[in-house]
């Protein structure tokens, strides 16, 4: 794969990107890999001065490993007898020339991009799991928990960032393609819009699942209008946009779907008896509750407009994943496949047996009773997750492990302790990827807004110990939730990857030493 100098430069011009360049007559003009990392350096390299952490240094030794040019946002010495292309924005110019290098992958894929506060995953996982219906296996998948590019073993890897930076990303769909995938359902996070992972891309269907406040702080969004202008960008790039009708600022979403997508191509969806009289346009989808034990949900789908009628997808789907808030992203997930061209049995099919690794995964206890691991980390989250328990449990004892991250989502902290003192009756509060935070101060801010009148408190910094106490401490009829982390098998501890066996291993491994070799099933 190789591009040439003189199509960068053209590139940048046409987005009115390039400031400057100097071109060097004795240094080759074709390219021949491309990237951020000064570690990552092949012969005849397009290197990107990217990040608030770059250093002059790593432009040496790209440099010095083979870097032929470089991309800057201003000139620097120790690229002295490179190629230089100085740029307005380094993060817009770098997806702009990684899908170039790349040879536009989006364009040999329909491309389905989720975003919402809550729900991108088990929706893509969803979708992902009915398109692979369709297509033999050939749907490929960009989430917070996987990556996945082909058909292979080695085509699937635990992901580092929701959306990948951009390089990562067009990378990934260039193998994808290569790898005969058709498909690629992808969750896009607010930081994707606010870090430019995205800048250039346009999506076949876009979904907006839902806005509540969150990933506000310092290293992350300065204020919730910040975060909502983010979320919105999905909306002005797809050709097709469906909406959560029940969604908070529906009436900003709206109107960033119409910026750029005719109202025909804009799909509304909401659960059967929600109404809002400030709705002038009709809701396309509804869908209604049918049964939710502890093993599986069932719900219906009707498809209410003309337009929505045009898809062949109404009836009855049943879920493996408990929770009655999965009806509304199955939902919206069911209608993706319905655009896609896929018809009610297959989708009922494909959807059917879908799980997701650490998410609403399940063990039935003998004595201890029900634990649910489940990645719920915000207060919207939290607060469906527990009112779910709450009511399909006959009112249980609510015991709940939970942590808040460091250096991130400060604002998620004051919705935990409403939350807990909402539903739970006791509160391990815990470890969850602290960062340069101390894990201890971070617990104690979150138990400074409970109110101990309602739920009892225990800081329990070992992850591992307050997941073993809070099964012990449990009766029969007691529900025990681990939040947070899910399938996640690291703690971040101050820039270092620690790894953990995750949530439920722990769980798993907690509930054999108590109950030994009695009885216990995975729901």
């Amino acid at each position: 794969m190789s591009i040439s100098l003189n199509t960068c430069i053209l590139i940048l011009k046409e987005h009115h990107l390039l400031k400057s360049s100097a071109v060097q007559d004795a240094v080759v003009t074709k390219i021949e890999y491309v990237s951020y990392d000064s570690r990552d350096i092949q012969t005849n390299t397009l290197f990107f001065c990217k990040g608030a952490g770059f250093r002059p240094t790593y432009l040496s030794m790209a440099k010095d490993n083979g870097a032929i040019c470089y991309v800057a946002e201003q000139p620097y010495p120790e690229g002295k007898g490179m190629h230089a292309l100085i740029v307005r924005d380094v993060s817009k110019a770098m997806a702009l020339l990684s899908a170039a290098f790349f040879r536009f992958p989006q364009d040999d894929l329909y491309v389905v991009a989720f975003t919402g506060t809550k729900g991108k995953t088990t929706s893509a996982y969803f979708l992902k799991g009915m398109l692979d219906q369709m297509n033999g296996g050939r749907t490929a998948l960009i989430s917070s928990v996987n990556d996945i590019v082909g058909r292979r073993p080695e085509d699937s890897f635990k992901s580092s960032l929701t959306t990948p930076e951009s390089l990562d990303l067009f990378r990934d769909m260039r193998r994808a393609v290569d790898n005969g995938m058709t498909h690629l359902v992808m969750e896009v996070s607010s930081q994707a819009y606010k870090k430019n992972r995205v800048f250039g891309l346009t999506y076949d269907l876009g979904f907006f699942l839902n806005i509540t406040p969150d990933h506000i702080g310092p290293n992350e969004h300065p204020n919730f209008a910040d975060y909502l202008h983010c979320k919105l960008q999905l909306m002005v790039n797809s050709r097709k946009c469906i909406i959560n009708a029940e969604s908070d600022h529906f009436d900003e979403i709206y109107a960033a779907a119409t910026t750029t997508t005719n109202p025909d191509s804009i799909y509304l969806f909401a659960s059967e008896n929600f109404e809002n009289p400030k709705l002038n346009v009709p809701i396309d989808f509804r869908y209604a509750s049918q049964e939710t034990d502890m093993r599986e949900t069932r719900f219906k789908l009707f498809c209410v407009s003309d337009k929505a009628k045009q898809l062949p997808i109404n009836g009855e789907y049943t879920l493996q994943m408990i929770g009655d808030f999965n009806e509304s992203n199955a939902t919206a997930a069911i209608i993706g496949a319905g655009l896609a061209g896929m018809s009610h049995d297959a989708c009922a099919k494909g959807i059917r047996h879908v799980t997701i690794p650490g998410r609403m995964q399940t063990e039935m206890t003998k004595d201890h009773g029900m634990v649910i691991v489940d990645y719920a980390h915000n207060k919207a989250s939290m607060m469906a997750l527990m009112s779910f328990v709450k009511r399909e449990f006959n009112n249980p004892k609510i015991i709940v492990v939970v942590g808040a991250p460091g250096d991130k989502g400060v604002s998620r902290r004051p919705g935990f302790s409403e939350s807990l003192t909402a539903y739970a009756d006791k509160a391990f509060l815990t470890t969850d990827d602290p960062g340069f935070e101390d894990p201890k101060s971070i617990a104690e801010e979150i138990d400074s807004g409970i109110d101990h009148s309602k739920c009892d408190v225990t800081i329990e910094l070992d992850r591992k110990k307050a997941i073993h106490d809070a099964i012990a401490m449990a009766g029969k009829d007691d529900v025990v939730l681990i939040c947070g982390k899910g399938a996640d098998a690291f703690q971040k501890i101050r820039g270092v990857d620690t790894p953990y066996p995750s949530d439920i291993v722990v769980a798993q491994n907690v509930i054999n030493e108590l109950e030994g070799d009695k009885e216990h099933f995975r729901a």
